[in-house]
């Protein structure tokens, strides 16, 4: 019987760092090693020194590989998966000048608006890189920091987005893949490079980035010897493009060219994202046209207040997460951050419909169904991007499959099934976004499709199938009005 080999699959998101070693042959997830980041700002910043994220990666193959119970030698491939859109900006010598500015800082909305004026509306970067630029974006914190940190800005080598950085720790290799690469509106959809016109723009060079491999599976190096000391593995091992966490938790999940397509997802965490792969190249000004890890597109909407935003509501209403009930007459949007989608970076939290007979519990009901509800919005939005329509009782009645934490609550689950009115599919195979990473390993490997693998690798999984409830229209009704008439005045714009 040959020895068992297996693949890391890197998970390095906001708040930690995961390191899945997961069986080649089987998918098996024999452990996960965690270490904290270290998240930093006040206001709109939110910045993390990328030296933490090599840091907390040393840290959790270490402790995943200690767990396993293997030898380092059975190791033969890692690939890192990371948050997408962070700015991180290097001198000469490959050192960090400053921490990271990661997805979630907001303090970039005046540039974003700036850039879609200059080229000329939304629909003209739509056309161009897919994706509309919002505060989100890397090019609108690259416009930033050369406006507020002109000395960092001129001494930058090189541009890298967190997972590439990571990876060019280990492989010594400059590389990204188009999935991530496409979340940085200065790469374009249409033509699968980074787009000139743009680069010139924003005061980049092609120079300053990173080479854009053909998929995230593509090998584009070997662990160095020093990467190798550091992490405790074997040099040589083979060392994957990698990809964004979206796009990685869409291959884990068997989505793509060689699996599923059209099939919508619905990630609850710190952000809430709804996507699918599709051979069609979106074109929706509403949505994030984003390339995926394995040569076709994955067309997204993105919120940034989701779990934690819900969390620090039942946490000032001191209930458990789950001690809520449905609002009644309250709608309480929980944008505590500003908001992604709809676009309002500016905008706080708004509670409305309060009433003497509310009650602590449908308050925090209200929160969930808020926050479910503003990234079920854009599902139909999706669809059209995927070329389907809607309406189509077969497309109406496709299962949205729930990950994220937010998976496994029961209040999130039921809060969406009841939004929804869709079927649920809950993938019983956890850590999407590191198995997704894994399947990118074993794809450098010599294991072929990453998509086919994690499809191979998914077919003994237990997930969790629920039937659709009927739809609460009324609630749904009701905070699409809050939504839509309280923007301009009261949630900024």
């Amino acid at each position: 019987m040959p020895p068992r080999t297996v693949v890391i699959g890197v998970d390095s998101s906001t708040q930690s760092t995961k390191a899945a070693v997961t069986d080649t042959e089987t998918g098996e997830l024999l452990a996960v090693g965690r270490a904290p980041h270290v998240v930093t700002g006040e206001g709109g910043a939110r910045e993390t020194d990328p030296e933490v994220w090599w840091l907390a990666l040393c840290d959790a193959v270490a402790a995943g590989l200690k767990e396993s119970g293997l030898s380092p030698s059975s190791v033969v491939g890692i690939a890192v998966a990371g948050q997408q859109h962070g700015l991180v900006t290097l001198d000469r010598a490959g050192r960090p000048l400053r921490p990271a500015l990661l997805w979630n800082d907001t303090r970039s909305a005046p540039q974003a608006a700036a850039l879609v004026a200059e080229l000329g509306g939304p629909e003209a970067w739509t056309a161009r890189t897919g994706t509309v630029p919002v505060a989100s974006m890397t090019a609108t914190k690259w416009r930033w920091l050369r406006e507020n940190d002109p000395s960092n800005a001129e001494a930058t080598a090189s541009v890298r987005l967190p997972h590439d950085f990571l990876t060019e720790r280990l492989a010594g290799v400059a590389a990204t893949d188009p999935g991530d690469a496409s979340g940085t509106c200065w790469y374009s959809t249409a033509t699968g490079a980074y787009d000139p016109d743009l680069l010139e723009r924003l005061g980049l060079s092609v120079s300053m980035l990173p080479e854009v491999a053909a998929t995230g599976g593509t090998r584009i190096g070997s662990l160095t010897e020093s990467a190798a000391e550091a992490l405790g593995l074997p040099a040589g091992i083979a060392v994957a493009a990698g990809t964004g966490d979206n796009m990685s938790a869409a291959v884990g999940l068997g989505l793509g060219g060689a699996g599923l397509l059209d099939h919508p997802v619905l990630s609850l965490g710190t952000s809430g994202t709804v996507f699918a792969a599709s051979r069609t190249r979106p074109a929706s000004t509403a949505l994030s046209g984003f390339a995926g890890a394995d040569g076709t597109y994955l067309p997204l909407a993105c919120t940034l207040n989701c779990t934690l935003a819900v969390d620090k509501v039942a946490s000032l209403l001191g209930l458990h997460r789950d001690d809520a009930t449905p609002g009644g007459e309250a709608v309480l949007l929980p944008y505590l951050d500003g908001e992604r989608t709809p676009d309002l970076p500016t905008s706080s939290g708004l509670l409305t419909g309060l009433r003497h007979d509310t009650t602590p519990q449908q308050l925090l009901g209200a929160a969930y169904e808020g926050a479910a509800f503003t990234v079920l919005r854009a599902l139909d939005e999706l669809l059209l991007a995927c070329g389907l329509d809607p309406a189509d009782p077969e497309v109406a009645g496709r299962p949205l499959r729930l990950i994220g934490g937010g998976a496994q609550g029961r209040t999130w689950v039921e809060t969406v099934r009841r939004l929804s009115g869709r079927p649920l599919i809950v993938p019983g195979s956890g850590e999407l976004v590191a198995l997704g990473a894994a399947a990118l390993a074993a794809s450098a490997a010599g294991g072929g499709d990453p998509v086919a693998v994690a499809a191979r690798w998914n077919e003994k999984s237990e997930d969790a199938e629920l039937p659709a409830a009927e739809r609460d229209t009324e609630t749904w009704e009701r905070i699409g009005s809050v939504l839509d008439r309280a923007s301009e005045p009261l949630l900024g714009g």
